[in-house]
């Protein structure tokens, strides 16, 4: 994997991006779970969220922030 600066940051991260749109619209959590376990496994540092992701009904649900939710217990499970 190759990676960039993140502007004036240090950090760097990978020039590939995961985006994530249809996490939790039309992609369930433990699908969303192997999706991010895999591109990190690839390298892949950097993804993609905005709060107007997650917005469709999923399962009966409002997904509003849910997006970020998912990426958050995927996270705080590392």
């Amino acid at each position: 994997m190759e990676y960039n600066n993140l502007g004036r940051s240090g950090l760097k991260v990978s020039k590939l991006c995961l985006g994530t749109m249809n996490f939790g619209c039309y992609i369930d959590e433990k699908n969303c779970f192997k999706i991010l376990d895999k591109a990190l496994d690839l390298g892949i540092s950097f993804i993609d969220t905005a709060d107007a992701y997650g917005k469709s009904v999923v399962n009966s649900r409002i997904g509003d922030g849910y997006t970020e939710k998912i990426i958050g217990e995927w996270i705080s499970n590392k």
